[in-house]
């Protein structure tokens, strides 16, 4: 079982040595089920577009699970990082099926196809978009690349907050109609984006106050 270290509000929960790899396939189960729903004849009169739908939903519940992890800690001082990494590689794998789905059951890699209805929807392109930045994401995710990539490696992954504004604009726009899920999880990304900027204002200011409080003090 996980345990708390640290005292006071800064505390970090500190997983058990296999507790992610047991969050990861807890995960997965959704797209199992679905998976086998869609077998067994049991998502409606369009279960390809049912089940491609359902994998974009879990890839954007994800995908708010992680940047949530970040003002969970601040307001709370409770620190989730050891989960950020998993709930991250579940949007990319949720992310990864959703349009693996689309490509290959919606349109049979018929790729003049999928290249006119891309064109002709532009969330699709949208939605891309956020695919594509998630891939770097995701492949440097590991313990070697943060070390290897050093301060660069922060720097890539704010890529995040783009692909949390990609993918508010096309979950909204797939749904072509406003519904409580579309704006909730819209609403939802897109407060996370602009908590972390404030956020890292503040901090800006926040040094820019110091650096002028420690010249004041050499001066005097």
């Amino acid at each position: 079982m996980p345990y708390l270290s640290g005292n006071g509000r800064n505390r970090t929960v500190v997983p058990w040595r296999f507790e992610t790899w047991i969050l990861t396939i807890v995960g997965l189960v959704p797209a199992a089920l679905y998976f086998w729903y869609g077998a067994h004849d049991q998502l409606g009169a369009d279960p390809v577009n049912v089940f491609e739908r359902w994998l974009g939903l879990w890839a954007v519940r994800f995908l708010v699970l992680t940047l949530c992890i970040t003002p969970l800690r601040v307001m709370t001082g409770y620190s989730l990082l050891r989960y950020r990494r998993t709930f991250g590689l579940l949007t990319f794998w949720y992310a990864c099926m959703h349009v693996a789905v689309y490509v290959g059951l919606d349109q049979r890699f018929d790729m003049p196809v999928l290249w006119r209805d891309m064109t002709r929807r532009p969330f699709l392109m949208i939605g891309f978009c956020a695919f594509i930045l998630l891939v770097p994401l995701a492949l440097t995710s590991a313990t070697w690349a943060i070390r290897r990539l050093g301060r660069r490696w922060r720097t890539l992954h704010r890529l995040v907050y783009v692909v949390a504004v990609l993918a508010s604009v096309h979950f909204l726009m797939a749904f072509k109609t406003y519904t409580p899920t579309s704006v909730g999880y819209a609403a939802a990304l897109c407060g996370l984006v602009l908590w972390r900027g404030g956020h890292a204002l503040r901090h800006v200011r926040k040094r820019v106050r110091q650096d002028g409080t420690r010249q004041g003090t050499v001066l005097k």
